[in-house]
């Protein structure tokens, strides 16, 4: 029997590391910038913790709403092509063929082969074909709703502990230096996994979203300190 190599791919992780990422990345720049900056004004550290906690449970569920409308509505567009499609198979099976045959000609086959390749896939499942090869649908990248939503929660509420943990455990008068530090860490290591899951360079994917995070904390903390004076 001969060798078949079975390779690996990373597009099957595309639509929950996204949402995974995303969730995570914001949960701990966004909570860790509000501490940063609420500690910065000169804030008790009671105040700064539930400032914190605030954020957590206003952000999980801003990014799971969020999340769940925008695939939802990528998945309502794919029913309505799937379904668009259905209808034209039933009505012009003809047309369809020939729809089918010119895309496997646009992408190198010649004429006979091409409409003998797009018979034989359309005798088997015409729908599975046309969805995957017109309309660029396949079941690996289809749109999940729920699984983007509950992945960007969750994440959220994992990035989103490290600063509120950071907070907690600091002493009162360095809350916002640690809890910096312990951030950046953390989106040091969150950039290099997320890139290392994806297949991209992890120095890279490490540096890009600490970069924005502590332009992120930067920010709220000179905004944080401007107001503390002022007040």
């Amino acid at each position: 029997m001969p060798y078949i190599n079975r390779e690996t791919h990373k597009a099957g992780r595309i639509g929950w590391l996204r949402a995974a990422v995303l969730g995570a990345n914001d949960g701990t720049i966004s909570v860790a910038s509000l501490v940063v900056g609420v500690a910065a004004a000169g804030a008790p550290q009671g105040s700064i913790l539930l400032t914190g906690v605030a954020g957590l449970v206003a952000g999980a569920m801003s990014m799971a709403a969020g999340e769940y409308v925008s695939v939802q509505s990528q998945a309502d567009t794919e029913e309505a092509d799937i379904k668009t499609e259905k209808r034209g198979l039933e009505s012009e099976p003809k047309h369809e063929l020939a729809e089918l045959t010119s895309i496997y000609v646009s992408r190198g086959l010649d004429q006979p082969l091409a409409q003998l390749v797009a018979e034989k896939l359309m005798s088997s499942d015409a729908l599975g074909a046309h969805a995957r090869d017109e309309l660029g649908i396949t079941e690996t990248l289809r749109a999940r709703p729920i699984q983007a939503a509950f992945a960007s929660a969750i994440s959220f509420v994992a990035g989103a502990i490290v600063p509120i943990a950071a907070a907690l455990l600091a002493p009162s008068a360095r809350v916002a230096e640690v809890s910096s530090a312990t951030a950046l860490v953390a989106l040091l290591i969150l950039g290099g996994t997320a890139a290392y899951a994806g297949g991209a360079s992890i120095t890279k994917g490490a540096m890009r979203v600490a970069f924005w995070g502590a332009l992120a904390m930067g920010l709220t903390a000179s905004v944080g300190r401007l107001f503390g004076a002022l007040v």
